[in-house]
């Protein structure tokens, strides 16, 4: 089973997550951001990962802290997961509607960190959650776990429904990307021979 946990403890939060690539789906979250926990919870079930999340931080102040540092530690656990990435199919993609909402999500597990984020989301707000946050998690998601991501809106005018789209289509385009394949399970999908 390729599976991990990360332990993050700094001035401003305390996060313990554990997390199961081959797993079905299956999420314990509390974040201490309820709209996070929304999308940690759609993400883990449409990549099909377990995924347990505990953060305690301090969202008195305001919700950036707990939210960055959640995407760096979920980046350590799937990188520490992955391994060597021996076998995996290791790129991904997905064009995900969700009523007026059209995302492109792609990415590689090339080991290089990079972030293309191309989305206009009409309010600064979605409830008490600030809509720039959003950015700010997948950047520190790519950062650690060594992920280029690509994040496309293509259409939307509901903040809910562009984020949710967002979420849903990276757990599916890294349902894809870390499955392994069969024809070349003992192999690195990377001329290089290491990623």
């Amino acid at each position: 089973m390729r599976q991990a946990t990360c332990n993050r403890k700094t001035a401003e939060t305390d996060i313990a997550l554990s997390i199961n690539l081959d797993g079905t789906g299956k999420s314990e979250i509390d974040s201490g951001v309820g709209f996070l926990d929304h999308m940690l919870t759609l993400f883990s079930k449409h990549a099909r990962f377990d995924l347990t999340v505990r953060c305690a931080g301090d969202t008195n102040v305001d919700d950036h802290h707990s939210v960055e540092d959640i995407g760096i530690a979920l980046g350590e656990a799937i990188k520490d997961a992955l391994g060597d990435k021996r076998g995996v199919v290791r790129y991904g993609s997905m064009l995900l509607p969700m009523d007026e909402t059209l995302v492109l999500v792609a990415l590689d597990l090339s080991g290089r960190a990079y972030l293309r984020y191309d989305a206009q989301i009409p309010t600064q707000k979605i409830g008490t959650f600030d809509t720039e946050l959003v950015q700010e998690f997948f950047l520190a998601l790519v950062r650690t776990a060594g992920i280029t991501l690509h994040v496309k809106q293509m259409d939307g005018e509901n903040s809910h429904h562009i984020v949710e789209a967002m979420f849903k289509a990276l757990g599916r385009a890294m349902r894809q990307a870390v499955s392994i394949d069969a024809a070349f399970a003992d192999e690195i999908p990377s001329t290089k021979g290491v990623l």
